[in-house]
């Protein structure tokens, strides 16, 4: 089976508390539930290893409340 993983790096404003954090990981995971997601809530960046397209996730962490930007990928 061959697996193409992209690493993207993503910057997230308005996750403000451990909740947010929470529906950003729920958010992603709904696009990937394969992704590994980590998240750094002090410097809104979302680090993301996943299948799924920069811009995908971007769109639905937007459509989730939160201003989303690809910084890789």
């Amino acid at each position: 089976m061959d697996e193409t993983h992209a690493d993207l790096l993503m910057q997230v404003e308005g996750m403000t508390c451990d909740g947010c954090a929470a529906a950003v990981t729920r958010t992603v995971n709904r696009i990937d539930p394969a992704a590994e997601i980590r998240v750094d809530r002090e410097s809104g960046r979302v680090a993301i290893r996943t299948d799924a397209q920069a811009l995908v996730i971007a769109e639905a962490l937007t459509k989730a409340g939160y201003t989303a930007t690809a910084m890789t990928g």
